[in-house]
């Protein structure tokens, strides 16, 4: 008997190493990521839950989806993160096929700084690309006086705040503007930058939400959160079934459900301006972007990171504003994590 115990603990630690080597591999591994400022208070708090998981270190640089982008394809991170999908152009300078993954929704919010006006201003689509053209220069404009009956409009001078850097923000936000105003696409456009005729640049979702707090006057575009999280003043906007709506989980999903059906099969889609009485209309998804194919633990843990977000992630996007893919999408999404491959 006391042979075998001796024998037992001698194999003990063998069985413990054996048991732990998977844990083990995956605690050696640190990922570099880098991208959209979108995300990025929900990234923070999935990748250290994950790490407390799997051991697996992630830092990722919060530098706009332009930069997450040049970094992906310059291969100096392990994976990128944008809110725009990357373009036709953009991929084809990848000597690897790069996966698009949906990770969440979210809202881009037009917050504004007027202490006077206590209730949430309407604004139209014509109305917001006017202001960011320059052609809406006070708060009392009769345009907007017209949306808001019984609102004490101040005579403040108004201040447009936008992205200075590339951004998946500024191409969600512009794509919506050169849907619902020809004249704006033809004159700004849309994309990741764009070169805006009036305004402030702000560096990141924070450095735009930073200005509009300081500048009594200013309206500029940011996610959801960072207005949240600032007790910033957003605005109501007229969707394109002609109803004023508020950023909401709820009608950031309703945005989404309508794509849905028509979906592409690499994920790369627009739903700004989307169709449905409840759909807010510059909504979008924002993406992880991965290899299809690489080596080694970095590889493995890079698809059992993906595997998470879509899974246990999901839970906890709500609570920061952020809201969740719809089951169905959720479960596709999966089958293309589950082709990601290992070498």
């Amino acid at each position: 008997m006391k042979s075998m115990n001796r024998f037992s603990l001698l194999l003990s630690p063998f069985v413990l190493l054996a048991t732990l080597s998977g844990s083990m591999v995956q605690a050696a591994v640190q990922l570099q990521g880098a991208g959209a400022t979108f995300p990025y208070p929900l990234y923070s708090k999935w990748f250290s839950e994950f790490q407390k998981k799997s051991g697996v270190e992630i830092n990722y640089q919060s530098i706009g989806s332009g930069g997450g982008i040049n970094q992906l394809l310059k291969g100096t991170v392990d994976f990128g993160a944008s809110d725009a999908p990357m373009t036709d152009q953009e991929l084809a300078k990848s000597p690897t096929k790069i996966v698009h993954i949906p990770t969440v929704l979210g809202a881009v919010v037009l917050a504004y700084n007027l202490p006077e006006v206590k209730v949430p201003l309407k604004l139209s689509s014509e109305i917001v690309a006017e202001l960011f053209s320059g052609k809406v220069q006070k708060w009392n404009d009769a345009k907007i006086a017209a949306l808001n009956p019984g609102v004490v409009l101040p005579s403040t001078a108004l201040l447009p705040v936008y992205r200075a850097d590339g951004s998946g923000t500024t191409a969600i936000f512009t794509d919506y503007l050169a849907k619902v105003s020809p004249e704006f696409k033809s004159s700004v456009g849309s994309g990741k930058s764009v070169k805006w005729p009036t305004g402030l640049g702000g560096k990141g979702n924070e450095g735009v939400t930073g200005v509009i707090k300081q500048t009594p006057g200013a309206i500029g575009y940011v996610e959801l959160v960072y207005a949240e999280s600032n007790k910033m003043a957003v605005a109501q906007l007229k969707n394109s079934a002609g109803q004023f709506v508020m950023p909401t989980l709820e009608s950031v999903t309703a945005a989404a459900l309508g794509a849905l059906k028509t979906m592409p099969a690499d994920y790369r889609v627009s739903i700004t301006n989307a169709e449905g009485k409840k759909a807010y209309p510059i909504s979008g998804f924002t993406y992880l972007l991965v290899q299809k194919s690489g080596k080694g633990p970095k590889q493995q843990a890079i698809k059992d990171l993906l595997k998470w977000t879509v899974t246990e992630g999901q839970k906890m996007a709500p609570a920061l504003s952020y809201a969740p893919l719809p089951q169905e999408l959720a479960s596709k999404i999966q089958s293309t994590i589950q082709g990601i491959q290992v070498e």
